[in-house]
């Protein structure tokens, strides 16, 4: 095959890692050859990890959702996410300390599985990542409109579809914006990345303390109202729960995008576990203290504004319209930066699968530009694919609620496609982690095995066929309650035969993205 990429702009960092490598020894052991410019410090990051998962963005876009189905007791739910993710980021830390390349979950997925679960991993993960960026993006919806009524072009919002066909919109914008940044260059899209972080941090830690001056009753009292919503649920007000735990369940995860701009980053051996840690840990402590504090300060426990406006009502009324709208104004930097690093992991992803020749028209969107050094064609087609699905969903009332349970879904299956095959090596003593480098040692083996536990049970918890999920207005269809496992059966079922019957005949690394060893023939490198 004919090179298909111009200059290689890739500057090495002269300094080993951890385990005595150069920054390049991952790339080169899996058979490429370093391309992309590695420009990246350790908060940027820090930053793509936690801009992905965005605190500010996942508890106010779901909050309502969470106390709509489980009362403010749903706050429990976020703990128990913390823990089960925690188990998944500390396997991925291992595999990030040994193979922190771009693409990570297809790289991972390959290595520890073999190369048909690597592709399944790769797909199941580039279109969580289209679908999370439409999800993501729905967020402006949510909180524009309440800063001023103007941003409702769409009808006055009392109709029953102006939401969501207004949520399209301004959803359509931001994508627009998110893929310029990217498609101009990582450099670009860190600096505005790294900047919206700063912001929302500083803005997440001040209404932690805003909150907290104007908290009017005692946790106990939180953390055990119900509602009573555990009447006519089977499992009474646990399987309410369950249900109510989607909103928890939107904000940890994407804490992989640290390790999927390894090849971007400096001395990512070691920065990228340590940025995915901190990201998932921060995310944790920062959005359970807001989560919290809102509601022991909100003034009226039972307002039914918690279930309808959400965590935006609380902000506004708790501590008046100019300084809640300052911190609104400051969610919507979070939302803009969550879609920036959203497109920028499915970008990598993309390219990692597509230098592999596991893609469609795999030269073409591998080629890294050699004036912006990213690859740009996968910006522009994950760009489209995400306006796509705004736009078949623009009557959809439940499209909030649908589009984010699908994202989440695919994402704990693509993240299932790592941990099993990594658990059955473990068994096997196949798995080695590198030398020097992250390891978890002895607790390896139970930690994994709960990871595996945590992602297949919380994957057919989300995607159980609830009617108040899934069908919560006008007629109710078979269809559109098992709509999830609908969706994402065909999305597996029919990519998964593209590539066994077409695909996989033209697997392996294109000789313009190749290590000059696997050019040469050299059968130790893969």
């Amino acid at each position: 095959m004919t090179a298909d990429a111009g200059p290689t702009p890739h500057e090495k960092d002269p300094s080993p890692g951890p385990g005595g490598h150069d920054d390049d020894a991952a790339i080169t052991e899996l058979g490429y050859k370093p391309e992309l410019k590695r420009t990246l410090g350790n908060f940027h990051t820090f930053a793509a990890g936690i801009s992905y998962i965005s605190i500010l963005t996942g508890t106010f876009q779901l909050f309502y959702f969470g106390i709509t189905f489980g009362g403010p007791a749903y706050w429990w739910s976020w703990p128990m996410v913390f823990v089960g993710q925690l188990m998944v980021a500390l396997c991925f830390c291992e595999l990030a300390a040994r193979y922190p390349v771009a693409g990570s979950v297809y790289n991972w997925s390959k290595k520890m599985g073999g190369p048909h679960v690597g592709w399944l991993g790769g797909w199941m993960m580039m279109t969580a990542t289209m679908v999370t960026l439409s999800a993501v993006v729905l967020a402006y919806q949510i909180t524009l409109p309440r800063i001023n009524p103007w941003f409702q072009f769409v009808g006055d919002g009392s109709g029953p579809t102006d939401a969501a066909a207004n949520a399209v919109l301004l959803g359509t914008v931001l994508i627009v914006f998110s893929t310029l940044v990217n498609a101009f260059g990582v450099k670009l899209m860190a600096t505005i990345n790294s900047a919206g972080v700063f912001i929302e941090l500083l803005a997440a830690v001040a209404l932690i303390v805003f909150l907290a001056v104007h908290i009017t009753r005692p946790p106990s009292t939180v953390l055990t109202e119900t509602y009573g919503l555990g009447e006519g649920y089977a499992w009474g007000y646990f399987g309410a729960f369950l249900t109510a735990s989607l909103a928890s369940a939107y904000v940890m995860y994407g804490f992989d995008t640290a390790s999927s701009l390894g090849e971007e980053s400096h001395d990512p051996a070691r920065n990228c576990p340590r940025a995915i840690l901190r990201a998932l840990v921060a995310s944790f402590v920062i959005g359970g203290l807001i989560l919290l504090f809102a509601l022991m300060a909100v003034p009226n426990l039972f307002a039914k504004q918690l279930s309808t406006e959400g965590l935006q009502y609380v902000v506004l009324v708790t501590l008046g319209s100019t300084i809640g709208e300052i911190f609104l104004w400051c969610v919507v930097v979070a939302i803009t930066v969550c879609a920036l690093a959203v497109q920028a992991a499915g970008i990598r992803l993309m390219f990692a699968m597509a230098r592999d020749n596991n893609l469609p028209a795999g030269s073409v969107l591998a080629r890294v530009s050699p004036r912006f050094h990213t690859p740009v064609v996968p910006a522009v087609v994950i760009g489209l694919v995400g306006v796509f699905i705004l736009v078949i969903n623009i009557n959809q009332p439940q499209i909030f609620s649908v589009i984010t349970s699908i994202a989440i879904i695919m994402i704990y299956i693509a993240y299932l496609l790592v941990t099993a095959p990594m658990l059955i090596r473990r068994l096997r003593g196949e798995w080695k982690p590198a030398e020097g480098a992250f390891s978890l040692g002895r607790l390896g083996l139970p930690i994994n095995i709960l990871a595996v536990l945590w992602g297949a049970a919380m994957s057919v918890n989300l995607a159980w066929p609830r009617a108040e999920v899934y069908n919560a207005t006008g007629p109710q269809h078979w269809y559109l309650r098992w709509g999830a496992v609908l969706f994402i059966g065909i999305v597996a079922g029919c990519g998964f035969a593209y590539y066994w019957f077409v695909q996989r005949h033209r697997t392996g690394v294109l000789a313009a993205h190749a290590a000059e060893a696997v050019k040469a023939g050299d059968p130790t490198t893969p």
